[in-house]
């Protein structure tokens, strides 16, 4: 029996296999895909706009019991699955890397946005009353004119926009911009380096910063240390590849750069109180 968390492909969940892009009612969407297996993983970029209906869902071990106005974004590669309880309402949007890849002269752009970062404690929030009126239109219009590529990318781009406001620090001072950016640097760096750099020291050189100021900054606007914001980052990989049955703990621990296996489990059993075998037994059924 194949135990590997299947991946899920952008064109087998959409009508028009040459569309570079899904924009739907969830409604519709949910009952054309009522097959969809779970857990699964995505290759592609997903957001969802939930505007009535019950349930939970979860993304890399995440749960989160669902809201109306609640929105959650997902990067390739996250684990995700989800539980209805009721009919469901809102709109759902499928995009690969390559829909804006010919369109702006950035390539990383979506990554000044929190919400494509792959946190999950960032990617699931309530849009503010505020913007709900207007980014409904948005989307609307998105689905009405889906067939306008074109369109859709900047009526995506000015909706990114628009909730990336939640996040942005209100004060506009130097110094408030300069932590952020800070801040954003540094998961960024994290995200690229977790394998190998695995000491808050490492990251502040890179940052050209002290290991203190860094750790100040991560408390007071992170709520926890920079150690334990990477060692995060290493627990949730190690997870990811724990539900792939066919890689064995050793070959975890080696690609993740422990010098051992005995030192992995202990890693893992610390932040997690399962050792890495009673996860995948716990998770894999």
């Amino acid at each position: 029996m194949n135990t590997k968390i299947p991946i899920v492909d952008y064109c087998s969940l959409s009508l028009d296999k040459k569309a570079v892009f899904l924009a739907e009612g969830l409604n519709s969407y949910l009952l054309r895909n009522n097959d969809l297996v779970f857990p699964h993983r995505h290759n592609f970029y997903q957001f969802v706009l939930f505007t009535g209906g019950q349930g939970n869902h979860s993304i890399d071990f995440e749960h989160f019991e669902i809201e109306s106005w609640q929105i959650y974004f997902m990067i390739p590669g996250q684990i995700h699955t989800w539980n209805f309880e009721t009919d469901m309402q809102g709109y759902i949007f499928n995009f690969n890397a390559e829909l804006f890849d010919t369109f702006l002269l950035r390539p990383d752009y979506l990554t000044q946005f929190n919400f494509f970062s792959g946190d999950s404690s960032k990617s699931v929030f309530t849009v503010k009353e505020q913007f709900r009126s207007q980014i409904q239109s948005i989307l609307e219009q998105i689905i009405l004119n889906k067939d306008d590529a074109d369109f859709a990318k900047i009526a995506l781009l000015y909706v990114f926009s628009l909730l990336n406001k939640q996040f942005v620090p209100n004060d506009d001072s130097v110094s408030s911009g300069y932590r952020y950016t800070i801040l954003k640097n540094f998961n960024s760096l994290i995200e690229l380096n977790y394998k190998s750099l695995k000491l808050p020291k490492e990251y502040a050189e890179l940052l050209y910063i002290t290991p203190n100021h860094l750790n100040a900054l991560t408390k007071e606007h992170l709520g926890m240390p920079a150690g334990e914001i990477i060692r995060n980052r290493i627990l949730l990989e190690a997870k990811r590849m724990l539900v792939i049955k066919e890689y064995t703990i050793s070959e975890i621990a080696y690609e993740l750069n422990f010098n051992d296996n005995s030192y992995f489990s202990k890693f893992f059993k610390k932040l997690t109180g399962f050792t890495p075998e009673e996860f995948r037994k716990n998770y894999i059924k």
